[in-house]
């Protein structure tokens, strides 16, 4: 007499075989385990999460950092002596390390949460080795040209604070799950009980972070300050040529309320518009005269400076990604300009009633006009017509020569220092604009203005902190910000952040109590139970059978039933009792 025992039954575990699938390339169940990984492979777990931790500082420090782009390449422009826009690449490669990090990193923390063993395939080894390598030679990179940006990251979090607190306490409650899967387990070890801890003060930190919170914005919004007027720094340079005349006429058009240029005086003695020292980045010197194309800017004369083009090289470069957006008549305005005069834009801001400020560039021991560069620029603000009052001159040197114009310094200085030179107005770069230091500026009637801002968080944040005025390279954005971008009580942000942290730690608990019962539950069900059921199940159930028949035959040593034949499930599939089906 042949009896069939009931057959086994294995769940379709479609979701673990795609987390270990794609992270260690074990697609088959069997080639699954439960065992606890191999400390090979908990280092290169270690070094996944500290290449996703390294990438998302990268990441945000280059969106915070596009308030100034250009600025990166300039000065990559002043070491190797060819303009390119290293930019592109660094976004593509962050967009494209940081989301293949994150998944590898997701997939990590669904293998610790389902109990799987860690094993990154090879071919994800050598991924994340390459990523990581390669992210902190862009550190150093930056950190070598570019140093003084690391200030933005601090400025804003000041904007970005109250938000990132929010995103992160979503993501750790989420986190929950996975860790709550990982420590109600049956089985005890003191990694369990790290990860617990961990978790526990992360989210405690969490909890308390905005403590350490200070944001401008968090105010009454009767305390706000006027909106800060607006500088078209080297006019308009994101849709026209910097330092030319169809820039500064381009920044008037979007209502800046004053006008800032670089000046170098010329052999010859006349003040003309230009950021570089050379003249090589922004006209064609090399093609008009090619053996002084790396000549000082300053050792030309003004008759050799009118006949170069000050423009097609903005729309070959397109410095600002912004030279497919004009016009075939913006285009065609832009290729043609020259060498700006000094008086020229000085006319054009008298004749708007605009205001000017003047970065000027003492020429070098050997130029002629040496000891006169001052009284060649005063000569020249003189014969422009625009009152002296309305112009600011930058540096404050010369102090006793300079009568009736504004100065103002473009370092930090402490208030006595300032006394001292008589200033009373400062230029500043972003990155040396902390918010304390400016209410004290500001508390002391010291005119402040901020440059360059080009993003309208950054533009907000300095509204909020009170500042006058800020020198942009993107009026035609700046304009269109009537309002910073938030603004919120104290009592406000308080009732949210005590709100959303209580959410949070309902949440966290509900989790941790649904994880628990869930695993009690299933330690009450005999293995048996588990692995064997009847076969009742309903057709239209997606599972994958394994339909092994176990044939019992009466034995010939008189055993007439089979209750004492055990069955052997070591590896979770029954083994044939014969060879037929």
């Amino acid at each position: 007499m042949v009896k069939h025992q009931p057959l086994q039954v294995y769940e379709k575990q479609v979701f673990v075989s795609f987390v270990t699938g794609i992270y260690g390339c074990r697609w088959k169940r069997y080639q699954r385990s439960h065992d606890d990984s191999s400390k090979w492979e908990c280092t290169w777990t270690a070094m996944l999460f500290s290449s996703f931790l390294l990438l998302l500082f990268w990441a945000y420090f280059w969106l915070v950092a596009h308030n100034d782009y250009n600025q990166f390449n300039w000065l990559l422009y002043n070491r190797s002596g060819e303009w390119r826009d290293d930019t592109f690449l660094i976004l593509a490669y962050s967009v494209v390390g940081f989301s293949y990090v994150s998944i590898l990193t997701i997939l990590a923390c669904f293998h610790i949460s389902l109990g799987q063993q860690l094993n990154l395939y090879w071919v994800h080894k050598v991924g994340v080795l390459v990523t990581l390598l390669t992210t902190i030679s862009g550190v150093v990179t930056v950190d070598d040209v570019w140093g003084e940006e690391w200030a933005i990251l601090l400025i804003s979090l000041q904007s970005t604070a109250p938000f990132l607190h929010l995103g992160a306490l979503a993501v750790f409650t989420a986190l929950g799950w996975l860790v709550a899967g990982y420590v109600v387990r049956r089985e005890r070890s003191n990694f369990q009980v790290m990860v617990l801890l961990i978790y526990v003060l992360l989210l405690l930190l969490i909890y308390l972070a905005p403590l350490t919170f200070r944001c401008p914005c968090v105010m009454n919004s009767h305390s706000l300050a006027p909106r800060p007027e607006i500088i078209g720094r080297r006019g308009a340079p994101m849709l026209a040529p910097e330092n030319t005349m169809v820039s500064f006429n381009r920044a008037l058009q979007q209502g800046v309320s004053s006008l800032q240029a670089d000046v170098t005086i010329s052999e010859d003695g006349v003040p003309f518009l230009m950021r570089d020292d050379t003249l090589r980045r922004t006209t064609d010197v090399g093609k008009v005269f090619p053996s002084r194309q790396h000549d000082d800017a300053s050792s030309f004369n003004w008759t050799d400076l009118r006949a170069l083009n000050a423009g097609q090289w903005f729309l070959e470069s397109d410095p600002y990604w912004t030279a497919d957006s004009l016009s075939a008549k913006e285009r065609g305005r832009a290729g043609n300009q020259t060498v700006c005069p000094l008086v020229e834009m000085l006319r054009l801001a008298a004749r708007a009633n605009r205001s000017a400020l003047l970065n000027v560039r003492r020429p070098p021991p050997q130029h002629p006009r040496h000891r006169s560069w001052f009284m060649d620029t005063l000569w020249v603000i003189q014969r422009s017509g625009i009152p002296q009052k309305r112009v600011t001159w930058t540096p404050d040197t010369d102090r006793g020569r300079v009568r009736g114009l504004q100065q103002a310094a473009d370092e930090m200085l402490s208030l006595e220092e300032m006394r001292q030179r008589g200033v009373s107005s400062l230029t500043l770069h972003y990155s040396k604009a902390s918010h304390r230091e400016l209410q004290e500026y500001l508390a002391n009637n010291v005119s402040v203005t901020v440059y360059p801002v080009n993003e309208a968080w950054l533009y907000s944040l300095l509204w909020c902190s009170g500042v006058p005025s800020v020198s942009s390279d993107a009026p035609q954005d700046l304009r269109k910000v009537p309002y910073p971008i938030w603004l919120m009580s104290q009592s406000a942000y308080c009732f949210i952040w005590i709100t959303s942290d209580l959410v949070s730690i309902a949440v966290v608990l509900v989790i941790f109590s649904f994880q628990k019962w869930k695993m009690s539950g299933m330690q009450n069900y005999n293995p048996e139970h588990i692995m064997l059921s009847a076969v009742t199940r309903r057709a239209s159930r997606d599972v994958n059978v394994m339909k092994e028949k176990l044939i019992f035959s009466e034995l010939n040593n008189g055993l007439n039933s089979t209750e004492d034949l055990s069955l052997n499930l070591e590896n979770g599939y029954a083994s044939y009792s014969c060879g037929g089906h």
